[in-house]
């Protein structure tokens, strides 16, 4: 555990910056830019890694997840994206609703606690394929927590539903949503937006839906896509917006709970707020800025440092391994994050290392990871509350609400549980 005598930073225009993180006040844009500007990536780490085990002490969270991309059918054409495809074009797929339930169903009877279902902006299928999946996982799957759509297919549903973005929220959590993924931020800048992804919408609709998911009790994630065309300033730019809107959640939530504390959030259908930062490193391969560089494993590094310092109203950084790669992931876990992300199992959007869309980690793997790098496992579900599982069975037999969830500093640890690994991932056939 830090204490404040060890956060030694060698680069004098982090001094100021030192004073505050060991105060614990929030840091300036002009910080920010500082932080990125300086060559002392030790003094950064240890100042990300004190607000960490302030935050969580030891404890690295991960879950038992299954992603599933629905469709790559997209009725939008972004430069950074290699996953879209148009409908008959070679490598285009949309999945019946029966498939996708399926696909949920095998990795609920393999012990996962969450499925993440994100696409394209598919432009011929109806909300009632949307509805229905939901439905038909929930019925299948009543204990495996839905988070599924981003803010852009938020919006995509609710225009073709005709709905509001409050109706569409309430339409799709009464079918069975329980939380939205961060996907679609890229990165909060005009200048940005109209040069890389024009035909998205703007900041302003993406923070829409996530203050409208906030007031309805549905929790969110939020993301950052960095090291394409932005500058360091707008990346900076661009956790003060998250932070912002965070801020106004996390008081709407103590007003009706009487504590700013995240174990509330999702567990009231009154409020919620952003449960996770997940800053995503841009792979330029097969993509229309394929001729850009990329980012090194220090800009890396650095980024997922900065967002811990940056956020600080957010209680929980991962480290997605699928884009950092698992290496990369691991180091970070003293660099600010506290979160790998999980099993995954598919991925079909990008990665940072290997062929095709099977990505996977087994519990056993990430659990050798996490105590490699002198931590705690900790097994969560999606709201951050430690999962309780049958030391022979593995079956969960509850969650934890009260160890690892609040913003403040922790002294508990979670009892370690048995864990088995996920059963085999579907083949090729199965999943097309």
């Amino acid at each position: 555990m830090c204490n404040s005598d060890s956060i030694r930073v060698n680069d004098p225009a982090l001094l100021p910056i030192r004073e505050k993180v060991l105060a614990g006040q929030p840091l300036a844009f002009t910080d920010g830019v500082a932080l990125y500007g300086s060559r002392d990536m030790h003094g950064i780490g240890r100042l990300a890694n004190f607000v960490r085990e302030k935050l969580h002490g030891d404890r690295t969270y991960y879950n038992r997840n299954r992603h599933i991309n629905y469709t790559n059918v997209c009725a939008l054409s972004c430069k950074f994206c290699s996953f879209y495809r148009k409908r008959g074009e070679e490598g285009a797929y949309e999945m019946p609703v029966e498939q996708v339930i399926a696909m949920a169903r095998k990795a609920s009877d393999a012990g996962a606690t969450e499925v993440h279902i994100v696409g394209g902006l598919h432009p011929w299928l109806k909300f009632d394929y949307y509805l229905d999946m939901l439905r038909g996982v929930r019925r299948e799957c009543p204990r495996l927590h839905i988070k599924a759509f981003t803010a852009i297919e938020i919006i995509h549903l609710g225009r073709i539903s005709r709905q509001s973005v409050r109706d569409t929220l309430i339409a799709l959590r009464e079918a069975g949503l329980g939380s939205l993924p961060g996907g679609g931020a890229e990165i909060f800048d005009d200048r940005v937006h109209d040069e890389v992804f024009k035909g998205k919408v703007r900041a302003d609709r993406w923070f829409e839906v996530h203050r409208t998911a906030h007031s309805l009790g549905i929790p969110t994630n939020a993301t950052m896509l960095y090291g394409h065309v932005e500058r360091v300033e707008e990346r900076v730019g661009h956790f003060i917006k998250l932070r912002e809107l965070q801020a106004e959640s996390l008081a709407a939530i103590e007003t009706q709970c009487g504590e700013t504390d995240t174990a509330s959030i999702g567990s009231s259908s009154n409020a919620a707020a952003f449960n996770c930062v997940i800053p995503l490193s841009f792979i330029p391969e097969y993509s229309e800025l394929g001729h850009l560089p990329g980012n090194t494993g220090l800009t890396d590094l650095k980024t997922l440092a900065i967002t811990r310092l940056m956020v600080h109203n957010i209680a929980h950084i991962k480290a997605f391994w699928i884009m950092q790669g698992i290496g990369l992931s691991q180091i970070a876990l003293n660099w600010g994050c506290d979160d790998l992300d999980g099993t995954v199992v598919w991925y079909d959007i990008t990665k940072a290392q290997g062929d095709g869309t099977h990505q996977e980690l087994h519990v056993r793997d990430i659990q050798r990871l996490i105590r490699e790098a002198r931590r705690t496992p900790v097994e969560r579900d999606t709201l951050y509350r430690p999962v309780l599982r049958d030391a022979t069975t593995g079956r969960v037999m509850g969650m934890k609400l009260d160890v690892g969830t609040r913003m403040r500093e922790q002294v508990d640890e979670p009892a370690q549980q048995a864990v088995p690994p996920l059963a085999t991932p579907p083949t090729r056939a199965e999943r097309h």
